[in-house]
């Protein structure tokens, strides 16, 4: 039998080959001309080798990249008397890096949203932090940050905090929630860290693991859902902890345990950990104990309460109730929080504890201007393609559904010559950490992403977020889109969030969709008009209008105490005069 003649199908081959590569040559040429910068190729041998190479002089940023949960915070020395000095170098880092997010000029949309915060006692809302009774350094600390004034949810949390009440707090992504509980949680404990922190090695002086390791006795637990969030955190914490003897640290899955076990034996005031991770080490004794906890503080809380994490929140929740003193209060932060999640969380809660709402729960704010384009299946990646390069290069998140799906999105982006990575719960911690690192200094200005990355993550002049593919009930439905758009206009910025719409596949999703965007005065595209509501009557099933039952309020009204004016300037908490400083 003659063998079969093939030519014909290799120069086939050979040709559609030929014509990809000029295809890929071109679209790297136009998105050059674009102004975006020529993406990046994936270096393997960073992640494989088994030993970490030696860094070059003057080239870190080739090196292996260092562990987030190891950046570097201010160290006490036993000399340093009740207030450290200034570390120039450290100061730098921590509070001029041209990473941080600062506050935009829209930040007075933030202090117009309707507030409602509902307790027995209702403390009064703070209207600087002058005013608020904070503690010098955190006070100093705070002026280094460049927050000028207290967001809404930090005007209510402060006083809150600070007048000793446990604390359920919902408010819209990018409001300030991580300093809201810092900052009073932080500032209660300065005065008081010598006498109520564990014992510790004067690690400044010099340590030696074999003889000066203790065991980790923290004041503070936050419990955050993803690593990102935990690392987010961390940073927040060692910034604001800065001239104080209180040391943060961070635990989360993926790093290197013998790491944080190392940097626990250190001494550890702040614990920020993931729960997994957590759990590890609190059945381990000897490295870590809560016995001292005075602060029990879970934030995104309703993803820990929602996502059949209830024996494992119990056993960590009840963690700190071996300190020995009845004085442990708790705080759970969320911008979307159901009744569900709520009524689980009060087991914990004193009958007195403040809940504090800025604006609905689950609603978005005014600075993300949001877009929604019909896109057919077969053409969304055409479409994602030209509508990135029909704007000017910034850094632009895009979620998608799957972790496969990621990595397609990413491959194709990079050989369309744009500078793309991705990260999903597949990539080992030190490529997630790694992607991010690229994502924030700008070498890769374009983030594909799966649902790791929608909570809490707050990167610098995040401008686009790019809903390729819209959350399904089964990723979460209206709650994760929430989540996913307030990746941008943080903090009083301005942003863009564009969503592709699939006609049946994202059907379920439409009529809440539909409500998002009249609850903020967007735009409805015309394929959505037949889920506008009649007479544009926007309501929402969200479970919170009828939580005056069980709620322990007081009030002759419906429980609600709105806006920042209220409360006079002599009613707010006033400098405690015996401040060590």
């Amino acid at each position: 039998m003659d063998g079969i003649d093939v030519s014909d199908m290799s120069q086939a081959l050979m040709e559609s080959a030929g014509n990809e590569t000029t295809k890929s040559t071109e679209a790297a040429n136009v998105a050059r001309e674009k102004g975006w910068v020529a993406p990046e190729g994936y270096d393997y041998n960073k992640y494989t080798s088994v030993a970490p190479p030696v860094q070059p002089e003057g080239e870190g940023d080739d090196a292996l990249p260092e562990w987030a949960g190891k950046a570097a915070k201010y160290e006490w020395k036993d000399e340093f008397g009740d207030v450290g000095p200034q570390n120039t170098e450290l100061e730098e880092m921590l509070f001029r890096n041209d990473y941080i997010n600062r506050t935009g000029l829209k930040i007075g949309n933030l202090q117009n949203i309707e507030v409602i915060a509902e307790s027995r006692e209702r403390p009064n809302p703070v209207k600087s932090f002058d005013d608020a009774g904070l503690h010098p350094i955190v006070r100093e600390n705070i002026r280094l940050c460049c927050y000028e004034l207290p967001t809404p949810i930090q005007a209510y949390c402060i006083p809150a905090v600070l007048t000793g009440h446990d604390l359920i707090a919902i408010a819209q992504t990018g409001s300030g929630k991580t300093a809201a509980f810092l900052i009073p949680v932080l500032s209660q404990l300065m005065g008081k860290a010598k006498k109520l922190a564990a014992p510790r090695p004067n690690v400044a002086a010099g340590y030696d693991p074999s003889l000066d390791a203790v065991r980790a006795e923290p004041l503070v637990l936050i419990v955050a859902p993803t690593r990102e969030l935990s690392t987010q955190i961390f940073d927040e914490a060692r910034r604001l902890c800065y001239r104080s003897m209180l040391r943060p640290c961070v635990v989360y899955g993926g790093a290197p345990t013998r790491d944080q076990r190392e940097e626990l034996q250190r001494g550890c005031d702040i614990l920020i950990a993931t729960p997994g991770r957590l759990l590890d080490f609190m059945d381990k004794p000897h490295i870590l104990s809560l016995r001292r906890v005075k602060y029990t503080i879970i934030d995104e809380a309703d993803e820990l309460l929602d996502a059949d994490w209830e024996t494992d929140f119990n056993k960590i929740m009840s963690g700190g109730d071996i300190n020995e003193d009845a004085d442990h209060r708790y705080m759970m932060f969320s911008a979307t929080f159901n009744k569900e999640c709520r009524q689980l969380a009060r087991k914990f809660l004193a009958d007195d504890h403040v809940r504090v709402r800025i604006g609905r729960p689950g609603s978005t704010h005014v600075n993300v201007d949001q877009s929604i384009v019909y896109a057919e299946p077969h053409l969304k990646k055409q479409a994602l393609y030209d509508l990135l390069l029909s704007m000017p290069p910034s850094r632009t998140l895009i979620f998608v559904n799957s972790k496969s799906q990621a990595d397609f999105l990413d491959d194709y982006l990079f050989n369309m010559g744009l500078p793309s990575t991705s990260i999903h719960s597949d990539r080992t911690q030190r490529e997630r950490e790694d992607a991010l690192r690229a994502f924030k200094t700008a070498k890769c200005p374009i983030l594909v992403a799966t649902g790791v990355s929608a909570r809490g993550l707050d990167i610098k002049n995040v401008m686009h977020v790019i809903n390729f593919d819209l959350p399904s009930a089964s990723h979460g439905g209206i709650n994760e889109y929430i989540h996913r758009i307030g990746r941008t206009a943080r903090i009083g910025n301005e942003g863009l969030a564009t969503s592709f719409y699939e006609e049946g596949k994202n059907a379920e999703l439409a009529p809440d969709l539909v409500k998002i965007l009249l609850e903020s005065k967007q735009k409805i595209p015309d394929f959505l008009e037949s889920y506008r509501p009649a007479d544009n009557l926007v309501t929402f099933d969200d479970d919170t209008d009828d939580e005056k039952e069980n709620e322990g309020t007081t009030a002759d009204d419906d429980g609600a105490w709105g806006g920042i004016p209220m409360g006079e300037p002599d009613e707010a908490p006033v400098a405690n005069p015996n401040w060590d400083f």
